[in-house]
């Protein structure tokens, strides 16, 4: 039986995660530090640490992201420039899944069509399953509450993120999809300070 709100082509649907280091007087400015991109089944299409931009790195954050200095200053470690290049080839013209999807979109100054973006946080089902319709929610505990799944139990790992919010996605993609088309969007706005990562 075809559905009658189709999904958009599985192969134009990416997720993406980063991870951040601070820089600065007390580390408090953020810097990106790994990305990754997986594709809707969640295989790896980008995964990787990013040289860093300005040194040095106050803050590792390490108790968080697992980064140590040794991960992005090894021999081969992809510039900034580099990898903004190409995480904008891979989202370009594909709808992008993500857990604050503002964060990843400003660390990595790259813009992307609003319309074309599914926030896992943002999901209003998912704020009222939860009961916290005007709140974010972590995608741990997201994981946990809608799917029975631990993640970021050690420290958080882009590649494991970005699984994370494509099964997420997946679980109620029908549902979502049926939404959009009907013109109904189910997500909140982001932050109105992160307005100029969307088009």
């Amino acid at each position: 039986m075809s559905q009658k709100f189709p999904l958009p082509n599985p192969e134009d649907i990416l997720a993406i995660s980063t991870l951040v280091v601070g820089v600065g007087p007390g580390g408090n400015t953020s810097m990106l530090a790994r990305v990754a991109v997986v594709d809707y089944r969640g295989q790896t299409l980008l995964s990787t640490y990013v040289r860093p931009t300005m040194t040095p790195v106050t803050d590792y954050r390490t108790s968080t992201t697992g980064i140590r200095p040794e991960h992005l200053t090894a021999n081969g470690i992809p510039s900034f420039e580099t990898v903004q290049a190409q995480v904008a080839s891979l989202i370009r013209g594909k709808v992008l899944v993500g857990h604050c999807l503002w964060q990843d979109l400003s660390v990595l100054g790259i813009r992307h069509p609003a319309v074309a973006t599914r926030d896992v946080a943002l999901y209003q089902p998912f704020r009222n399953t939860l009961r916290s319709p005007r709140q974010i929610v972590g995608l741990q505990t997201l994981m946990w509450h809608l799917m029975r799944r631990r993640c970021q139990e050690e420290h958080q790992c882009a590649l494991e993120n970005a699984r994370a919010v494509m099964d997420l996605y997946r679980s109620h993609a029908t549902e979502w999809e049926s939404l959009v088309s009907k013109g109904k969007w189910p997500c909140d706005l982001p932050p109105d300070t992160f307005s100029g990562c969307f088009l």
